[in-house]
């Protein structure tokens, strides 16, 4: 990437639709942009969403398309969904489901040329607001992070749905958001820039903080909440950090070394089935460690992540008895990430693995 500019670029969705039964009334946004909107999910979701939201979008006098999305998100996926419906007279794409459905629906926009609504059925990352789009290979590996002209023209997050969701779901999109606060510092501190290639914004700075503040006020009373199935306002304030806010610091703030840690942690016995936001909760840990944060505001984090339920240290990652060499080896994997300058201090493998040490010997 090119040194960045005296210019700075906020980006955003254009609309964000958020609560409970929102979906009821995705058909009435959908309808300006002409009558034929293309729908894509995962068949676990198109059973469990399809027909009540074509049929919403027949009522309106649309005439809706409903693709499913099999296997990986590969760009033979979107290239073959693209197939199905090209020639026709779409008019809008939008994805229901988890982050594969959602990249599913942007790579399918972005090959057709025409907007996106992204529909979120669970609340585990903030990619619903983003303009990136995840690409893997058929083994789940990832291999590009594309990017789409603008960002999305909705995101409609109903919060029945999240609340029905699995909580593990929610803890995921709490260690992914929780970090962002932290990271869009490091990358104002250091030399970085966001996914957009200018500096951070101050406004994304608010944002983060505003993120952080809300999880830890709201995050244990929400876990509680989607445990029981309900939308409450507890609820309602941490889906907004973990999908909103989350997503508006990131991409207009940066990302460091938290986010960095994951090209170690994926290539790591047993850390790597560990679900995306998992992992950021533990390397936020570790990027505090290389900050030289206090013990005492390390072990107060941990004691919130135990609280609510996601892993304060490798072993709680799932990775048993990991041995100095591990450790080493995820260090140095971690050194080919594109975050590495945003913090304000050099990151070497040696000052990295210390910072992992570090934190395994607090957990313990």
């Amino acid at each position: 990437m090119t040194a960045p500019s005296a210019l700075r670029l906020f980006g955003a969705p254009s609309r964000y639709l958020q609560g409970p039964g929102a979906i009821d009334v995705l058909a009435e946004h959908a309808a300006p942009y002409g009558a034929v909107p293309v729908l894509i999910g995962d068949a676990h979701v198109v059973a469990m969403l399809g027909e009540r939201v074509t049929s919403a979008m027949m009522g309106a006098g649309l005439r809706p398309r409903l693709l499913v999305l099999e296997g990986e998100i590969t760009r033979a996926a979107i290239a073959g969904l693209g197939d199905q419906v090209r020639g026709e007279e779409v008019s809008l794409v939008i994805g229901l489901g988890g982050g594969k459905s959602l990249d599913a629906a942007k790579g399918v926009a972005q090959l057709l040329g025409k907007p996106v609504f992204t529909v979120p059925t669970i609340a585990s990352n903030d990619s619903p607001t983003s303009a990136s789009i995840a690409i893997y290979d058929e083994h789940h590996v990832m291999v590009a992070v594309d990017r789409m002209a603008r960002n999305p023209d909705l995101v409609l997050v109903d919060t029945d749905l999240i609340a029905k969701a699995p909580v593990r779901f929610l803890l995921a999109g709490i260690g992914d958001a929780i970090s962002k606060k932290f990271e869009a510092d490091g990358c104002l501190a250091g030399t970085g820039v966001t996914p957009f290639g200018t500096r951070p914004l101050l406004t994304a700075i608010a944002i983060a903080d505003r993120c952080y503040t809300t999880i830890r006020r709201h995050g244990a009373a929400a876990v509680a909440a989607c445990g029981r199935g309900e939308a409450d306002a507890d609820l309602e304030a941490v889906v907004e950090a973990t999908v909103l806010m989350s997503g508006l610091g990131f991409e207009n703030g940066g990302l460091s070394l938290a986010h960095s840690l994951t090209r170690g942690l994926v290539r790591t016995r047993d850390a790597m089935e560990a679900i995306h936001g998992y992992q950021i909760a533990w390397a936020l840990l570790v990027q505090w460690a290389a900050e030289d944060r206090g013990d005492e505001e390390i072990l107060d984090l941990m004691a919130f992540y135990r609280q609510i339920g996601l892993p304060a240290s490798l072993p709680e990652l799932g990775m048993k008895a990991p041995s100095g060499a591990e450790i080493d080896q995820m260090a140095e994997w971690t050194m080919v990430a594109p975050h590495l300058a945003n913090l304000d201090r050099l990151v070497t493998p040696q000052m990295l693995a210390a910072a992992i040490r570090r934190i395994e010997t607090l957990a313990a």
